[in-house]
């Protein structure tokens, strides 16, 4: 991966976990094959690599995701027994 691309790709998403996922989850369906979904969504590709490609597409918007909204969870509580 370019390292360029891979630091201008983090600005844009701000966490490296997520920019992972994104990149992982791209390059996997780049390489599918056939369909839609394995054609790049930028022009100039050139000589670049699946991951490279995913980082361009991020970089010019092509490509985004959406986090879900945090939910608070609550620790059960125990039930308190009946003493006879």
């Amino acid at each position: 991966m370019n390292a360029e691309l891979t630091k201008k790709a983090l600005e844009k998403v701000g966490n490296p976990n997520i920019l992972v996922n994104l990149v992982s989850r791209r390059v996997r369906q780049l390489n599918a094959g056939s369909g839609a979904m394995s054609r790049p969504l930028v022009s100039d590709v050139g000589n670049l690599g699946a991951a490279d490609i995913a980082l361009m597409e991020i970089i010019e918007d092509k490509i985004g995701y959406e986090m879900p909204d945090m939910v608070e969870l609550a620790r059960p509580t125990a039930k308190k027994r009946k003493r006879h």
